[in-house]
């Protein structure tokens, strides 16, 4: 796990959006797109849209465009990955 990517695990033990994780981070949206992108392939995090109650399926292809509207929360398997670095 990547530097930012433990960062951003750190923020999601709770529903987050994507804004809020923007305003605690020095990441650019690119950047903090990419990471996401990697913690899902993962299977470390999920997506939740249109609401922080609905979970949403993992699209590559529209994965960039939409980064900046979902809610995420990290998995059981992200948790324990986390905790244990």
């Amino acid at each position: 796990m990547t530097e930012n990517e433990f960062a951003i695990m750190d923020e999601l033990y709770f529903v987050t959006s994507y804004a809020d994780l923007k305003s605690t981070s020095a990441l650019t949206d690119e950047e903090l797109c990419a990471a996401l992108r990697d913690l899902i392939s993962k299977d470390y995090i999920r997506i939740l849209y249109p609401d922080p109650d609905t979970e949403h399926a993992y699209d590559e292809s529209k994965f960039g465009k939409h980064c900046q509207e979902y809610f995420y929360l990290a998995t059981k398997a992200g948790l324990v990955v986390h905790n244990s670095i």
